[in-house]
C-alpha cells in the first residue's frame, strides 16, 4: 500500500477545504434530533447535493463525483476538520446506499438514490426489536405476502432518525415457518404508510433521537423488496459490513476529536495544574486516531482492489467505538467537575459531555462489541465456537 496521496487527491482535498470554508453555516444548526433541527439539516444536505459534495464517491448520475474511496475519506477528514454540520442522512447514504448499489434493481436505484443524496428523503433503520438486538436472526416481525404486497405486523425499536424520517429499511420474516436467518427479507417501507405508527423514544440527554415502530396490517408493495424474498440475511450482512467498518464512522471524525482534545489540554493546562497522566492519555488518543485512519485507508485499498472487509469490519467497529468513548472520557477527566456541564455556556458548549453520552452507545449499536469479539475470535483467530 502506497501511503502517499496522488497530485489529483491532493487537489481534490484542497477543493473540498476551500468550498467548506466558504459555505458552512456561520452558526451551528439546531440538534438534528429535534423537529426544527432535523429540517435544518435536511436543507444543508440539499446545499451539499447542489454542489455535488453529498455523495462524492457515487456515480454522477445520482449526484456524485464518481471518485474513489480514498477521495471520500479525504472529504470526510476535511468535513470534520471544518466543523461542518452533522449529516442527517447517514443511515441512507452510508448504510442503505451501498446496499442498493449491490442488490437493488435499476428501478430502485433510479427511484431512491437521487432523493437520498439530496436529503429530500431521509432514511431510518428498522432492525432491532424488543427481543432482537445484536441477534438479528431472531427477528419476529412478520411480512405475509398478499398478491403484490407484503402485510407487516410486529414491532421495531431503537430506530435512529425514526421520529421524522421519510423511509425505513427493515428486516422482516416472510416465512413464518422458518427459523433464525432463513426466511428473512429486506423491505423498504414509506414511513407514512397506513398501519405504521411511530412513537418517539428519548435519548440519555432527553432528545427524541429514536422511535418505536408498530406495524399493524401495514401494506408494502413488492417493488420495495430489496434482494429476493427470503434473501434478507445476505442483504443485511452487506449493510452491517458498512455499518461496522468503513462507512459509518470515518476516521475524520476521530482525528477532529483528537485535535479538539489536544487544544482543550493546552487551554486547561495553561491555567491549572493537570495530572501528568492525562497528557499521556491525550497523546495515546491521537495515536489511536491516526492508527484508525491508516487502517481505514488500507481497508479502502482492499475494497478498491476487489476484496471485501470480512471480519475486519468487526475489528474496526470495536476499535472506533471504544476510541470514541476514551476520547470523550479523557476530556471529562481533564475538565473535572466542569465536564459534567452540558449547557451552552459550559466549556466548548458542553459538547464533551454530550459527546460522551453519545459515545457510550457505540459499543452497543451496530452489534455489541461482545458479539464483535466473538466474530473476531472465530473468523480471524480461528478459535472454536464453544
Amino acid at each position: 500500500m502506497d501511503l502517499r496521496f496522488t497530485s489529483g487527491q491532493v487537489a481534490f482535498r484542497d477543493e473540498v477545504r476551500t468550498w467548506l470554508a466558504e459555505n458552512i453555516p456561520d452558526e451551528p444548526l439546531p440538534s438534528m434530533d429535534t423537529p426544527e433541527g432535523f429540517e435544518a439539516h435536511r436543507q444543508w444536505e440539499r446545499v451539499l447535493f447542489d454542489a455535488r459534495w453529498s455523495v462524492v464517491n457515487w456515480p454522477e448520475a445520482y449526484g456524485g463525483r464518481e471518485v474513489g474511496l480514498v477521495e471520500w475519506l479525504l472529504f470526510e477528514e476535511e468535513y470534520y476538520r471544518s466543523g461542518a454540520p452533522g449529516r442527517v442522512n447517514t443511515n441512507g447514504i452510508t448504510l442503505l446506499g451501498p446496499t442498493l448499489f449491490a442488490f437493488g434493481t435499476q428501478d430502485q436505484r433510479d427511484r431512491l438514490l437521487p432523493a437520498m443524496a439530496s436529503g429530500d428523503e431521509i432514511w431510518a433503520q428498522g432492525w432491532s426489536e424488543p427481543d432482537s438486538g445484536s441477534d438479528l436472526a431472531s427477528i419476529a416481525t412478520k411480512a405475509v405476502r398478499d398478491g403484490d404486497h407484503f402485510v407487516l405486523d410486529g414491532q421495531k425499536t431503537w430506530c435512529s432518525r425514526g421520529a421524522w424520517a421519510d423511509w425505513l429499511f427493515c428486516i422482516v420474516r416472510t416465512d413464518p415457518e422458518s427459523e433464525r436467518h432463513r426466511g428473512l427479507s429486506y423491505l423498504l417501507v414509506p414511513a407514512e404508510s397506513p398501519g405504521l405508527e411511530r412513537r418517539t423514544v428519548g435519548r440519555l440527554d432527553g432528545e427524541p433521537a429514536f422511535a418505536e415502530l408498530f406495524f399493524d396490517g401495514c401494506r408494502v408493495h413488492e417493488s420495495n423488496l430489496l434482494g429476493g424474498e427470503g434473501q434478507g440475511w445476505s442483504v443485511a450482512m452487506a449493510t452491517t459490513s458498512s455499518e461496522r467498518g468503513l462507512n459509518l464512522r470515518a476516521p475524520g471524525r476521530f482525528l477532529a476529536a483528537a485535535a479538539r482534545l489536544a487544544d482543550l489540554y493546552h487551554r486547561v493546562s495553561a491555567e491549572h495544574d493537570v495530572d501528568p497522566g492525562i497528557l499521556d492519555q491525550v497523546v495515546r488518543a491521537r495515536i489511536a486516531a491516526d492508527a484508525y485512519r491508516w487502517q481505514t485507508y488500507a481497508a479502502a485499498a482492499r475494497l478498491q482492489a476487489g476484496g471485501d472487509l470480512g471480519a475486519s469490519s468487526s475489528m474496526m467497529k470495536v476499535f472506533w467505538s471504544e476510541l470514541d468513548v476514551e476520547l470523550h472520557a479523557t476530556a471529562l477527566r481533564l475538565l473535572g467537575s466542569h465536564g459534567e456541564l452540558a449547557a451552552d455556556d459550559a466549556v466548548d458548549g458542553g459538547s464533551w459531555m454530550a459527546g460522551y453520552l453519545f459515545a457510550l452507545a457505540g459499543p452497543i449499536y451496530a452489534g455489541t462489541n461482545e458479539i464483535q469479539r466473538n466474530i473476531i475470535a472465530e473468523r480471524v483467530l480461528g478459535l472454536p465456537r464453544k
